[in-house]
Formats: structure tokens, sequence, C-alpha cells
């Protein structure tokens, strides 16, 4: 394999495998309505095998980040219409993420008179809101009846990005997000169905994954997990634990025929991570994660190692549109500018340089 030549992703075909990660970047305003100069960041970017957009909002309740975009309002999908068109005219591929906040959020972001997540554990730590850094609340434990209802918003959030022109969905079940709540059992406590154990941890996401696949089609649907990342109080820190987790969730994930799964995780070649891949069994993509920049060299050599069929590429696809075009012909590249990753602006958005000028 080879990191340039193509590949299918479920119903994705793919003409490299260099995939271009989610990325938060809070340009879409106050109304979470992604506008003109977040169609053309994408579109600059189209060149690359896939994009995986930044983590959507499938309920306001689940925002997570002034700026951030949503799939709920008519305005949003009119505006996620525009992305979608404008990547595809320039030859691209798109899927959004999915992405609910759970208590990664504060009623100053999402404008609800509180904040859910599996079990009333808050973060340690502050919420950036538009009023200021606050303490993160004492999160509303979901009741199983809203645990539906946040299904159900799932459901329609991926018909709404289909509706939009968009080519897929990911599911995001990583980076201390909701879904990844559950899995930790250290921010979910719950001594119901949905927790106790590996198994009861990984049930509801599961559950919210195969309800997606069912709505649009598993062959356009991918998943996203990060395993023991340990990030915003979602600790998962017992080996033994982690890999019984989500050994549970991809053995639930496996039979649905996902477009992929992808595996955010310091050591991609790892036990654990090709552990995921051989029990999953479908198209796997990696991504080595917040750690360090991801190379050229390490993504030709993951692929060319068979530890990957894609591998997903974050701050380096920032800082260089024609990523692909420099990676192919070992051209220097720009210098990501991580004081302007957040920002409602083109500055360190739309105004990177590509080779040609």
């Amino acid at each position: 394999m080879d990191l340039f030549s193509p590949v299918s992703l479920g119903d994705l075909r793919l003409p490299n495998r260099v995939v271009m990660a989610p990325l938060t970047r809070t340009r879409s305003g106050e109304a979470g309505v992604p506008g003109p100069l977040v169609a053309e960041h994408y579109a600059q970017r189209a060149s690359v095998g896939l994009i995986i957009s930044e983590g959507t909002y499938p309920s306001h309740e689940s925002r997570a980040y002034p700026g951030q975009p949503g799939i709920v309002t008519d305005e949003q999908i009119a505006g996620w219409r525009g992305v979608a068109d404008a990547v595809h005219a320039a030859g691209g591929r798109i899927v959004m993420q999915l992405m609910h906040g759970g208590r990664v959020s504060h009623p100053l972001i999402n404008r609800s008179d509180r904040v859910v997540a599996p079990s009333a554990v808050a973060i340690d730590g502050e919420a950036r809101t538009p009023a200021g850094k606050v303490a993160f609340p004492v999160p509303h434990a979901l009741t199983a009846d809203e645990l539906a209802t946040v299904r159900d918003e799932f459901v329609a959030a991926a018909k709404n990005a289909v509706a939009a022109g968009f080519d897929g969905v990911e599911v995001h079940g990583a980076n201390g997000y909701l879904l990844h709540q559950f899995l930790s059992p250290v921010s979910n406590v719950r001594d119901d169905r949905y927790g106790g154990s590996p198994s009861a941890r990984a049930r509801f996401v599961i559950e919210v994954t195969t309800a997606i696949a069912e709505a649009v089609g598993a062959g356009r649907v991918g998943i996203r997990l990060s395993p023991m990342h340990n990030i915003q109080d979602v600790f998962e820190t017992d080996l033994a634990d982690a890999t019984a987790t989500y050994e549970a969730v991809v053995d639930g994930l496996a039979p649905l025929g996902l477009a992929y799964l992808s595996v955010l995780h310091s050591e991609p070649a790892g036990v654990l991570v090709q552990d995921l891949r051989e029990r999953f069994g479908g198209p796997f993509i990696v991504n080595s994660g917040f750690g360090s920049v991801t190379t050229r060299d390490e993504a030709i050599a993951l692929v060319e190692g068979a530890h990957a069929d894609a591998v997903a590429v974050g701050r380096l696809a920032i800082a260089n549109p024609d990523l692909v075009e420099r990676w192919k012909g070992e051209h220097p590249e720009n210098e990501p500018n991580a004081a302007t990753f957040y920002g409602t602006g083109a500055e360190g958005y739309t105004d990177y340089p590509r080779l040609s000028a």
C-alpha cells in the first residue's frame, strides 16, 4: 500500500490515503452557521483523500464552544450545504463529524439551563465562555429516557448532514466529549445498564452508532475513538479495563459494516490499537494524536507498514491547503500558527499560501 494510492472506505472512494482530521476552528459565529469563509477553508483542502469536518453539534444543548457550528436549524443546514457544494466543486469528499459536548460546555455556551453527562461528575477546570473563563458546572446525569432522545438527536443530525450534501458522517466517540464520557469509569459512575462494567459503558456508543448507520447507511458512517487519551477528565488509566471497554465497543460495531474506524492514539502501531483494528475487520484510520505533529514520514510508514488504510492529519492540514501535493513532491511545508487555530476570521484559516504562490 502507498499513502498516495486510492482506497475505499465503505461507500467512500478516496484518491489518496491522507485524511484531514476533524479540527475545532470556531468560525461559525453565535448562530452556529458556517458561512462562505468556512466553505472556502474546506474547499482549499479538497485534494486530501477525505475531509472530516470539525465537530458539529446535533442539538443546541450539546454545543461545546462559542463559534462551533451546528446541524440543527434550517440556516445551519443551508450553510453546510454551501460547504459541501464548494468541496465537491473542488473535487473533494467530506464527511461531517457529529459531536455532542456533554459536560464539556456551560449554560453560557449552550444557552440551556444545564449541561448533561452520563453522571453528575464535573470537570475540574474552567470553560471558555463568551463571558470569560468559568468553572465547569456539575452536569445533569441523563436518564434512560433522555438517552433515547440524545440518540434520536444524533440520528436527525446525520440525516441533516446527508440532506446538506455530505458524503457521510463520523460519530465523535473521542476526546472527552459525551460518548467518550460514557466509556470511562471516572466520568461514568452509573449503576444501570449503561454503566458499571466495560460492556455496559460501551452500550450507548454502540446504540447511537447503530441507529445512525440504520438511518443513513453504514457505508457512509465512521466513528472516531481515542482510548486512554485521558483528556478533559475522561480518565482511562487501567490498561486492562480500557482494553476490555474498547474491545466491547469495537465488537459491537464490527457487524454493522461501517465505512471506517478512526483511532486517535500516541502509539498507532501498538498492541492496543492494532488489536482494535483486527477486531473491527474493516477500513481503519489512525491519528497519532495531539502530542506531536503527524509527519510525512510517519504517515507513509503507517500505511506502508500495513498499520492503517489511511492516516488522519491535523495541524499540517491546517497550514497546508495543498498538503498532498507537498508531500508527494517532498516540498517544504508551511508551519502551523497555533495562535490562530481558534478565531473568527481569515487569519490562520484561509490565508496559508499554496506552493503555486
